[in-house]
């Protein structure tokens, strides 16, 4: 897909989001878990993924009923993981019925990718 088509279909995503990515949305955005930031229908390449954080190479991607047949994913995630991202794939029914345990993997995933603070400190650590 071109790039400026890729941009509007990602535009189209986010205006038709389901409701599993309307609710991992509320907790992700604005900096609110870890005070990492997500981008929602991101381009990563020729894909568009459900969320991503680049700074912590962390891709998070919603995976509906289409998804429980043999598809693509496989090469997608294997994109993605060459480009240096980790991939979480949830299930949306997670997102409705488990949110906070869903989230806890994202928050460790998070943890574990030193995911940097949005407010460092001066340069020598002890104030100007």
């Amino acid at each position: 897909m071109r790039e400026g088509r890729k941009h509007g279909f990602a535009r189209e995503l986010r205006r038709r989001q389901t409701d599993a990515e309307r609710i991992l949305w509320h907790h992700l955005r604005n900096r609110t878990l870890m005070g990492c930031k997500f981008r929602r229908q991101h381009p990563i390449g020729p894909y568009v993924v459900d969320f991503a954080c680049v700074d912590a190479k962390l891709v998070v991607e919603l995976d509906g009923s289409q998804h429980s047949a043999p598809s693509g994913d496989e090469v997608r995630t294997s994109f993605l993981c060459r480009q240096g991202y980790r991939v979480l794939r949830f299930w949306n029914n997670d997102a409705l019925t488990q949110t906070d345990a869903m989230l806890a993997v994202v928050h460790y995933a998070l943890f574990v990718a030193g995911c940097p603070h949005p407010h460092p400190s001066p340069a020598g650590g002890r104030g100007a």
